[in-house]
Formats: structure tokens, C-alpha cells, sequence
């Protein structure tokens, strides 16, 4: 029998393993895939400091580490069920059944998808999938596209696909809809895509980027666009274009694109067709938080997290028993944090085991702080506000907190 299940081999879930393992705690991981590493295994970028982020380096590091701590990676099986039964979660799986006394779900992220009129034509993929083709299965996934989606994701995928040498043409905005929401609106995006203006390429971008914050720039800067766009990595940003349809028979063929207003409504007679073999769909990302919903997990809505997200604590608990959560499924941030969190996750399960003796209330303590400090350094931020979104979290958990403590009294006094 094991101590403790992981349900995910991603940054989060291996980190977590990792310090659960090294603190005596005999730890099982189990994911989906093939191989461990989550998002991991696809990403490939240069940091601001001019350092290479080579996720399938850091995915081995972590695959070695937790395998020398006998941690037991399980590649392939996949979760349909988790539910609690007297002392111990029961772990419904493809290849049988787990039992521990505690769980941690690091199911990470999943895409938002945005459909439109042929989207389902070979050739057209989510961003993400373009990244694991290219990054893991070092298959080009064509070569003359375009991106359908303005956002951090896009743009940092973008720069891995031109890095494997494919040629990416354009990026324009889905046609504003119920479906697309925000996504469709060329004012909204531009106001997401100020919140990293200090990536921009120049300072008198990034100097620009300033001063459209002001919404009274901003409309001007929305109404005066320029048509051929502005270039991301030497690729076109065409805000005030939409994508109406994609082309083909049997395969992509081009993209049915037309001008809008700022607000994302289509000019009509501005229709023309580009070109195209290969179409990357971005919606953004949502915590994968299915699996916490099934063991009656309460759930808060925060969009400044990614949405809907499992109840849980800045020491990655959540409010049932021997239940944690660390990563992506507690709102959308990068690897690194994901790993922070992991690790958190990892001490807050040894200390509720009774491992780690005195000292393991200061390593707790650490890492909660290592996590604000990786996330007030990061480059980029998927949701801006995302610390606002944590503070409201944990606000919510305090007076959970506070009532149960209220409710027990009362319950003695009575």
C-alpha cells in the first residue's frame, strides 16, 4: 500500500512526489500519458535573463529525482473516479483501483476550444497540440499557417514553432461571438496583451505600450490600428481581422478572414481568403479541475484564476481530508510555479503524516514564500490580476476556516 497518490506527472505532481518522497512518505504518480513531464516535455523558450527554459531538460531532472527516491511513476493510466471511503481515497483507474490516506491532484490545465465553420478539417489543431507535435513528437505541423487567438499562450508558442523553422503567416482574432466572448473583441484583447507590454522588443514599444493603457489611447490606438498589423517575432498581429471560416476539402486549404470595427464586428464587402496548410487554435487556458469536482470538492469561482477552481489553502489543502491540489487546477500559471506549488503540496501532505519532525513547519513555511517570490518575478502572467485572484482564494479559505472552528465550539459548548 502506498502513502500517497498523485494524479499528475507534470510539474506540480512530480515536485509534490519528490518532497513527499524525501521526506520518508512512499508516493505514487499516475498519469495519462506516455511519458511523465506534463506541459512540460513541449516547452522551449529564452528567459528575459537570456537563459533557455528546456522543459524536456527540466521534466528529466524531476523524472530522475523522484525515480532515485523510489517513487512509483505510472505511465497510461487514467483516472475516472475518486472518492473517499472511512480513512482512505480509493483511486478508480483503467488499470484497477489505488488506495492512500492521501491524494494530490495536479491535473494541470486544458485548452479552451473556439469553433468555427471547418474547424474540424485535418490541419487544424489547438496551439497546445502544435506545441507537442513540434516540441515532443518533432513533427511539423505544416508549413504556411496561421493562429485564430491573441493571447500569452499564442505568442509564446508562436515564437517554438518559428524556432522549428515553421512559417507562420499571420495571427488574427476569432469572429466575435457567445462562443469567443472576449476573445473576439479586439479591445478586450488589446487590454490583455498590455499587461506584458514590457516583453515588447523595444523601448519605444514597450514606452508606447505605456501609454495605451489610458483608455482614451487605447480607442485611438484600437480605431487607428494599423491594417498590416503589428509584428510578433516578425509576425503579423492583425487585431482588427477576424477569422469567418476555414477552407479546404479534405484538408486546410486557407482562412476566410474580414476587417472589423474595434469592437469586433464584422465590416461587411472586407472579406478575402489567405492561403493556408495549418491552422492553430487559442483560446486560452481553464484549470482541469473535473476530478476534484467528483469528490465533492467545494469550488470557487475566480476569474482571475482561470474560472471555476477546487477550495483550497496557501499550504495547497483543500477543505476534505487528506485532499490536496498544487499546479494549474488551482489557476493557470507557468511551470515554474506549478513546481513551487508542487513542492508546497508535498511538505503540507508529510506535515499532516506526521513526517518531517519540528523543523518541517519552517520548510512549509519556505516554500509558501518561495512560491509568492517565483510569481512576483515571472515574465510573463496568463491572467493579470493573478494575484488578486490568490488573495481572494485565500481570504475564502480563512473564513472557511473561521466557521469551522466557530461550528466546533459551539458543538462542545453544547
Amino acid at each position: 500500500m502506498t502513502d500517497v497518490i498523485v494524479i499528475g506527472a507534470g510539474p506540480a505532481g512530480l515536485a509534490g512526489s519528490i518532497a513527499c518522497a524525501e521526506l520518508g512518505l512512499k508516493v505514487t504518480v499516475i498519469d495519462e500519458f506516455f511519458k511523465p513531464g506534463g506541459r512540460l516535455i513541449g516547452q522551449l523558450h529564452q528567459e528575459p535573463s537570456g537563459e533557455w527554459w528546456n522543459g524536456i531538460n527540466e521534466s528529466n531532472f524531476l523524472e530522475n529525482k523522484a525515480i532515485k527516491l523510489s517513487v512509483d511513476l505510472q505511465c497510461g493510466v487514467s483516472v475516472y473516479n475518486l472518492a473517499k471511503k472511512d480513512n482512505d481515497w480509493i483511486v478508480y483507474t483503467n488499470k484497477g483501483t489505488l488506495t492512500a490516506p492521501y491524494v494530490l491532484i495536479a491535473t494541470g490545465a486544458a485548452e479552451y476550444p473556439v469553433p468555427l465553420p471547418g474547424w474540424t478539417l485535418p490541419g487544424v489543431m489547438s496551439i497546445g497540440a502544435a506545441q507537442v507535435m513540434t516540441n515532443v513528437h518533432r513533427v511539423q505541423v505544416g508549413k504556411k499557417g496561421m493562429i485564430i487567438g491573441a493571447n500569452i499562450l499564442s505568442f509564446a508558442i508562436l515564437n517554438e514553432l518559428q524556432l522549428a523553422g515553421i512559417n507562420v503567416e499571420r495571427i488574427v482574432l476569432p469572429e466575435k461571438s457567445p462562443l469567443s466572448q472576449k476573445a473576439g473583441e479586439p479591445e478586450e484583447v488589446m487590454k490583455s496583451l498590455l499587461n506584458a507590454a514590457h516583453l515588447a522588443p523595444s523601448p519605444l514599444l514597450r514606452l508606447g505600450s505605456r501609454f495605451m493603457k489610458n483608455d482614451w489611447f487605447r480607442k485611438m490606438g484600437m480605431k487607428y490600428f494599423p491594417k498590416s498589423g503589428v509584428k510578433i517575432n516578425g509576425t503579423p498581429l492583425l487585431l482588427r481581422k477576424a477569422a469567418i471560416k476555414i477552407l479546404g476539402t479534405e484538408q486546410v486549404e486557407g482562412v476566410l478572414v474580414a476587417d472589423t470595427d474595434p469592437s469586433g464586428n464584422i465590416l461587411p464587402g472586407t472579406e478575402k481568403t489567405y492561403e493556408a496548410d495549418f491552422v492553430c487554435i487559442a483560446g486560452g487556458l481553464y484549470p482541469l479541475a473535473e476530478l476534484a469536482a467528483v469528490t465533492d470538492c467545494p469550488f470557487q469561482y475566480i476569474p482571475e484564476l482561470g474560472g471555476h477552481v477546487p477550495h483550497h489553502s496557501e499550504t495547497m489543502e483543500t477543505p476534505l481530508d487528506g485532499l490536496f491540489v498544487a499546479g494549474n487546477i488551482t489557476g493557470i500559471e507557468s511551470g515554474k510555479i506549478a513546481m513551487a506549488q508542487g513542492t508546497t503540496a508535498g511538505l503540507s501532505i508529510a506535515k499532516h503524516a506526521g513526517k518531517g519532525g519540528g523543523a518541517i513547519n519552517e520548510k512549509l513555511q519556505q516554500a509558501v514564500h518561495n512560491v509568492r517570490t517565483i510569481r512576483q518575478q515571472a515574465a510573463i502572467q496568463f491572467n493579470p490580476e493573478i494575484e488578486n485572484g490568490r488573495e481572494k482564494m485565500y481570504r475564502l479559505w480563512d473564513q472557511l476556516y473561521e466557521k469551522n472552528n466557530n461550528n466546533e465550539h459551539k458543538m462542545k459548548i453544547g
